[in-house]
Formats: structure tokens, sequence, C-alpha cells
């Protein structure tokens, strides 16, 4: 092969910017539980009754309390389950929570509102490599570091539980 064509095949499998792919992948113990304590600001992957990785996070702009109604800046608590994921995340990736749940939309009725949605585990907004950008500042999403958010989404698969306590 030409030189050219070797160069071109490198940056195409790194990425042109030659950055490693974002894409990680994940041979360990199945993630069988994901749990979420909020006021120790600390997640935990488990198989079973096993830790596999514990990782720091921010959460929404009014971090204490349940998620009540929409842009009230709350992360959810109960038990929920990773539904989607978002590889074209506007926060590098993304990893979907399984909110509202059929109590939570029965709540914010009663209250005349809306639930709100798009809960997330995810990284930082595209274009910042930290997701650090002031304490607790997403609109109500648990979020990492770009490199623990690629590392989670290997892990943990659609249908893990997710348990977020207080």
């Amino acid at each position: 092969m030409r030189p050219v064509t070797i160069a071109l095949l490198l940056a195409l499998a790194t990425g042109i910017s030659g950055c490693a792919s974002k894409f990680k992948t994940y041979n360990g113990p199945e993630v069988t539980r994901v749990v979420v304590m909020k006021g120790e600001r600390r997640m935990h992957l488990l198989h079973h009754d096993k830790v596999l990785n514990s990782y720091d996070f921010d959460l929404g702009f009014a971090p204490v309390g349940d998620k009540q109604v929409e842009g009230d800046g709350k992360t959810p608590e109960g038990r929920y389950f990773i539904d989607r994921r978002n590889p074209n995340s506007q926060f590098h990736l993304s990893v979907g929570i399984s909110y509202p749940n059929e109590n939570d939309i029965r709540e914010a009725l009663e209250l005349g509102k809306r639930p709100g949605g798009d809960i997330f585990i995810h990284g930082a907004p595209n274009g910042r490599a930290r997701a650090k950008l002031a304490a607790d500042w997403t609109a109500g999403c648990i979020a990492v570091t770009n490199k623990e958010i690629e590392r989670i989404y290997a892990m943990v698969r659609d249908g893990t539980p997710i348990d977020i306590y207080p």
C-alpha cells in the first residue's frame, strides 16, 4: 500500500482528529444494577452484590428532593430502568433512564403540570472536555466525565435496573 492510503486508513480507524473512538468494549461481569446515591454524589455499577465501578457525578440545578415536574431541576428518585442510549447525544454519550413512570405522570398531573422526561446519565456537553461546569448544573440528569460515560455506555445494557436514592 502507498503511504497516503495507509495514513488515510489509520485516520479513519482512530477518527480524523486522531482521537480514539468514544465507543468502548466491555467483556467483564454483567452489570445487574445501578445504584445512585444523590446525597453522596456517588453511583455504583454492580454485578449482584459486588461493586464493579463507582463514579462521582453532578446533578440538576435543584438537586434535593424527588423530581415532580418538568423544569424543576431535580433528579428523580426511585426504581427505574436503563431504557435507551444515544450515541449522538449533545453530551458526548448518554444512557437513558425510564423516567417518568406511571406514578410520576400521575403525581405531575395532580399538580396540573407535566412530569418532564429525557433524564440521562451523560458526559460533558459536546466541545467540552469535562462535565464539571458548576456545582449541579444539569436540568435533572446525572453527569459524569466523558471517559466515565464511555465506560458506563459500554458496561450497562438496556433493561438494567437503576435505583436512585436521596
